[in-house]
């Protein structure tokens, strides 16, 4: 019996070799699915739409991206780590999707790290604590005060479960501010409602906030990043302001279902980096205030296990956890 059990392992994996090899050297003959797990319009689609926008023409087919928003982003992510393992389904992952998720959820129905194979990486982006105009305050420590003094009239609001979401927890941890809490399918909405005053308070990334910032529709209170950015420089960062511990940027990659066939990721990364390496590309992600990060898949799962390691002290800070 152990015999046939094992004869029929080895057919397996051989099958298994003989389709991967096939399925390299045809790569890729039709569309790619590219899932955002979020709306459209937020961070995570536009960085989507910049990066990828010259990959089509290194692989010689289309990509088409489709949003699957829900669940702080779970539910997209949980159709790419159910997704055939052959390169035609592929998430726009990176900090919030595959290092923040495993510091929040304990239950999940794949797992945001072993499920999925690293593809490439492709930019940096920091964030912006932004108030409404209305909102009489300047400053960070004026916000403080001011939510101190008034508890319960200042709103907040950001995805469930992402970045934004644990900064603005992390800030109500640290100072006691009883700031309420209202979560959101993706950015777009939230930034539309902190536009019209519905919350008071958000925070999310450079890319979609800096014109809101610079026509005086929203006001910045302090940037994450490690630099003050050149676009508003008389708004500090974090640490000016005398808030450490938050990470200063989040990173976008693509990200593969596991088992997906090396050389098809090999194919993708070299195709992605040669992208990222364009002078359309690298001018596109630098007006919306974006860093272009290719690199090898084996630097992205080095910086993956940093930044979950990374996201679960802040977590823990910030006293959240979702089921």
């Amino acid at each position: 019996m152990s015999r046939i059990i094992a004869l029929g392992l080895a057919v397996v994996a051989l099958t298994a070799a003989i389709w991967a090899q096939a399925l390299a050297e045809s790569f890729p003959d039709r569309p790619i699915k590219l899932i955002v797990a979020y709306p459209a319009g937020g961070p995570t689609d536009t960085v989507a739409r910049v990066a990828t926008q010259g990959l089509d023409g290194e692989l010689g087919q289309s990509i088409v991206i489709e949003n699957v928003a829900g669940a702080g982003g779970r539910m997209g992510t949980r159709d790419v780590a159910h997704a055939l393992p052959d390169g035609y389904t592929l998430l726009l992952g990176g900090s919030n999707d595959n290092a923040i998720a495993p510091a929040l959820y304990s239950k999940f129905e794949y797992d945001p790290v072993k499920d999925f194979t690293p593809v490439a990486a492709l930019a940096t982006d920091s964030q912006a604590l932004v108030v409404n105009p209305s909102v009489p305050v300047h400053s960070l420590a004026e916000l403080i005060a001011y939510a101190k003094a008034n508890p319960g009239k200042l709103s907040s609001g950001a995805t469930l479960g992402i970045s934004p979401h644990l900064l603005l927890a992390l800030i109500r941890a640290r100072f006691g501010a009883d700031i309420v809490f209202v979560p959101y399918k993706g950015a777009a909405p939230a930034i539309a409602d902190v536009l019209g005053n519905h919350i008071q308070i958000h925070v999310s990334a450079k890319s979609v906030l800096l014109p809101l910032v610079k026509s005086g529709k929203l006001r910045a209170l302090a940037v994450t990043s490690s630099e003050r950015w050149p676009e508003l420089p008389d708004v500090p960062t974090l640490h000016e302001a005398g808030f450490d511990g938050f990470p200063p940027a989040i990173w976008f990659a693509l990200m593969a279902p596991a088992a997906t066939p090396p050389d098809v990721i090999t194919k993708l990364n070299e195709a992605e980096n040669l992208t990222l390496k364009s002078r359309s590309t690298q001018a596109a992600l630098a007006k919306l205030g974006l860093e272009p990060r290719p690199m090898t898949t084996q630097a992205m799962a080095g910086v993956l296990a940093d930044e979950v390691r990374l996201w679960k002290a802040v977590a823990q800070e910030a006293g959240v956890h979702l089921e």
